[in-house]
């Protein structure tokens, strides 16, 4: 049995991975701030004896008692809307916070992963991406607050592995979705899925061309963890190589929802990829690791969570609430 922090762990991927570390026998910590979090999350764990939950801004120094044999650092706003909002907390979780973690790992012997993403790559010039190309980002442009953010944690991770000794993991994370996902967030799977339970058109930005690569959540997780347990000190992409364009993506929900929507075309964002796929290569070869859930079988498996999540949100509109 292990002792666990999952830091950022009532968000989206952090909550289903407290799951599945307590499925395998770990006592867990989870550890967020709520800035983008949702206690919810969580709230099924609510009488586990091996769960608690401690709400702390790890962009502040703080201490944790007793034993922590392994770290997973999920904290960061992850979504568009984020980036516009909160650029400059962004920015910290990735700096500040990372290091806080890293002293964390460091004094406890503890081994950490870092959560990394495939916007390292920015709108890449290589496709596939491939973890030894170096990206292509704009450092000043609207989603750099996100972008340099991780890259700055992947070198400071890397930093306190040569200078410090600390075993240190970076799993480079590709377009993931599931249920738990925030609707309101920007991000194209629970846009459309909440557009098209709603019967309304379906709003893509540019002409639906660039492409993305959809990883189910239980799929990643199963890398995640799997990468923790490895011996290996440098990144893994971790997602799903079947790309699609988003206006194939968008199709693949009016299937799924059982509709036939309209597609409506919006400004494309500025520093928007034009291209997502990863290379899996490694993640293979290393891990073992491929996905298994098609895209159709993840929107399905994803459905009542977004069905329930819009009336819910519906109700709180007619009835005026905040």
């Amino acid at each position: 049995m292990a002792r666990v922090l999952v830091t950022g762990g009532s968000g989206f991927l952090g909550s289903h991975l407290c799951d599945l570390l307590l499925a395998q026998g770990d006592d867990v910590v989870a550890i967020d701030n709520l800035i983008t979090g949702d206690r919810r999350n969580l709230a099924h764990l609510a009488n586990e004896d091996r769960f608690s939950f401690l709400e702390q801004d790890i962009t502040k120094p703080f201490t944790v008692e007793g034993k922590v044999d392994r770290i997973y650092n999920m904290a960061s706003p992850a979504s568009p809307i984020d980036y516009l909002q909160i650029p400059v907390k962004t920015l910290e979780v990735g700096a500040m916070g990372m290091q806080n973690m890293l002293d964390i790992a460091l004094d406890k012997g503890a081994r950490i992963l870092q959560a990394s993403t495939s916007e390292c790559y920015g709108d890449p010039e290589v496709h596939p991406q491939v973890e030894s190309y170096w990206g292509n980002v704009n450092p000043i442009g609207p989603r750099s607050c996100y972008d340099e953010s991780k890259r700055y944690a992947e070198a400071m991770i890397s930093a306190y592995r040569r200078a410090h000794g600390v075993e240190t993991r970076i799993v480079r994370i590709f377009n993931t979705y599931g249920p738990r996902m925030r609707l309101n967030d920007g991000r194209v799977v629970p846009a459309l899925m909440s557009e098209a339970l709603r019967n309304q058109a379906l709003t893509i930005f540019g002409d639906g061309s660039q492409t993305r690569s959809f990883c189910f959540v239980d799929d990643l997780l199963r890398g995640i963890m799997m990468l923790m347990e490895s011996n290996e000190e440098m990144p893994v992409n971790i997602g799903n190589p079947v790309e699609m364009s988003i206006l194939e993506f968008a199709k693949a929900v009016n299937d799924v929802v059982g509709s036939e929507h309209p597609i409506e075309f919006g400004p494309l964002p500025e520093n928007d990829p034009k291209v997502r796929r990863p290379d899996i290569t490694r993640a293979k070869e290393i891990l073992g690791w491929e996905p298994t859930v098609d895209l159709r079988e993840g929107l399905r498996r994803s459905l009542s969570y977004f069905q329930q999540r819009v009336e819910e949100e519906d109700a709180k509109k007619g009835s005026g609430a905040s």
